[in-house]
């Protein structure tokens, strides 16, 4: 397809449309929430009105729940084996025995070092230390420094102590790597919705002009790495990146997804923000098996070439990270692919000053994450125009999506609910039967056999902990919490999981549009010095 069939990979929401498009696009957009809100209201209509039809719906819901844990829990396995290995593994020497597909490159790589790295770091308001760790880290990595590109991207309207935090930074790091560019984002700038994606496409179109251009870098031979601010990556994590990106099949039409593990601050956050943490590092891990639903996830890698031609990130929306890989899904007609690494990156989990500061933004992170459901409008409205991705394909994402969706915000109170409201508000008749009666002890029974799936998490979650910073007390105390805090996920799955989901989606529903929200990064021990 031409560019100009290609127009609506830019599109945000339904208002930058007009007509019949705008009305299609907002249908889009109404769709999952208008679906969430008719499940809600069905499951209590339906308990009321045909309680048996509900019992034996909530029954047949549970084993199918019973039998996704069982099998998500075996790629949760196979996952965490796999990243142990590969943390494990020199990537670096494997970079020496790798065999350099020339033919996919053009022009085509003599050695691995041919390979370049960017880095994008969009920066709002993080502290020195943590924009310092994120540098120590980058800097520490095997991958030689002078084919690193770092591109720090400070908001204007963060102010002057930002501003002084990328001068500390640059002054810190400049001569540690062959490029280190500082450059400050506008605001104001119009079209722009602020937040990540408008930040990190103007530093990368700076980068671009400043140093790839000038130095005349083939662009085949560039892996951008969007990372947040907090992000800190382990040793190996770009020889790893480059030797997946030089292995895969499709180097220039793919992304590269880590996994993302909250391990920064992990010692100094409570229960349940440890909880939502460990929820979302393994929810990426077992994605990591499942390929055909692999979506770029808040700090991922991709090959310059693919960025330039589709356009960069999109800057007049939310969900940056995930809109990038429907953006290039849809410019390459369906051939866009991402690649798991198996291989992790650290960042922040959400720690506030205080208790209630900690849940509030944890809520607003994951009703953050939740608007990824903007996407949904956006591939729905450019499936029916692109026809050239394949029907199959098309069908099966646009399912993928909508279960996904449907899920994180209904499946949660559906498991906690429909087990009692048909007792509750079904009636004496229905009341008096057997199965009426055995309702709720049957649904409590079989949700305690898939909670024994939670085992493996509580393990999993504490083999994951970073050894305990000399300043936190209660080892053994903390350790025991951070497995016997599962017990605890099912509540935690409703009030941060399937709340802020409703919320999004009612909010694009309503029209009612998010801005991006920023979460704040916040270490106790930077408090107590």
């Amino acid at each position: 397809m031409s560019q100009q069939e290609k127009y609506y990979t830019r599109i945000g929401r339904a208002t930058e449309l007009a007509g019949k498009k705008y009305i299609q696009y907002r249908f889009f957009e109404i769709l999952p929430g208008f679906i969430t809100w008719g499940t809600l209201i069905s499951m209590v209509l339906f308990s009321w009105l045909r309680p048996v039809w509900v019992a034996f719906f909530i029954l047949s819901f549970d084993v199918y729940w019973l039998l996704k844990t069982i099998y998500l829990t075996f790629h949760l396995r196979a996952t965490f084996n796999k990243m142990r290995l590969n943390l494990k593994t020199d990537w670096l020497k494997e970079l020496f025995l790798v065999s350099l597909p020339a033919e996919k490159l053009s022009p085509p790589i003599q050695k691995w070092q041919d390979v370049w790295h960017m880095v994008i770091l969009p920066v709002y308001k993080e502290s020195s230390e943590v924009m310092r760790s994120t540098l120590r880290s980058i800097f520490e990595t095997s991958y030689p420094k002078d084919r690193m590109i770092i591109v720090m991207g400070i908001e204007e309207r963060a102010g002057q102590e930002a501003q002084q935090v990328g001068w500390d930074m640059e002054k810190e790091f400049k001569d540690k790597f062959a490029y280190f560019i500082l450059v400050t984002h506008p605001d104001g700038v119009e079209g722009e919705l602020r937040g990540k994606g408008s930040n990190e496409t103007w530093a990368i179109k700076k980068a671009k002009e400043l140093v790839v251009d000038r130095q005349k870098i083939p662009y085949e031979h560039i892996i951008v790495s969007s990372f947040d601010a907090d992000t800190q990556v382990y040793n190996h994590y770009f020889s790893r990146l480059t030797y997946v990106f030089l292995t895969c099949s499709e180097p220039l039409r793919s992304s590269f997804q880590p996994i993302p593990v909250f391990n920064n601050n992990i010692w100094e956050a409570p229960f349940f923000s440890r909880l939502v943490a460990c929820s979302a590092t393994f929810w990426q891990m077992m994605q990591q098996e499942r390929k055909d639903r692999l979506v770029s996830f808040s700090s991922h890698s991709l090959p310059f070439k693919a960025l330039v031609e589709v356009g960069f990130w999109q800057t007049n929306i939310v969900s940056e990270d995930s809109r990038i890989f429907w953006q290039l899904f849809l410019w390459f007609d369906g051939k866009y692919y991402v690649e798991p690494l198996y291989y992790p990156v650290s960042m922040d989990a959400n720690v506030g000053k205080r208790t209630f500061e900690t849940m509030r933004n944890i809520y607003k992170q994951q009703r953050r994450w939740a608007y990824g459901v903007e996407n949904f409008s956006y591939i729905f409205y450019g499936f029916v125009r692109n026809k050239s991705v394949p029907l199959k394909k098309r069908l099966y994402y646009v399912f993928v999506l909508f279960e996904g969706f449907w899920s994180w915000s209904t499946n949660a109170l559906m498991i906690s609910l429909l087990g009692w409201l048909p007792v509750m508000i079904g009636g004496w008749e229905f009341q008096v039967t057997v199965l009426g009666s055995n309702l709720p002890s049957l649904t409590r029974r079989l949700m305690m056999v898939t909670m024994a799936g939670l085992i493996l998490s509580a393990i999993y979650s504490y083999k994951l902990l970073p050894p305990k910073p000399a300043h936190v007390k209660g080892k053994y105390f903390i350790k025991f919490v951070t497995i016997f805090q599962w017990v605890l996920l099912p509540l935690t799955l409703i009030i941060f999981g399937s709340i802020p989901a409703i919320d999004a989606q009612t909010r694009l529903m309503l029209g009612r549009y998010m801005g991006f929200w920023v979460t704040p990064k916040f270490r106790k021990e930077r408090s107590e010095n």
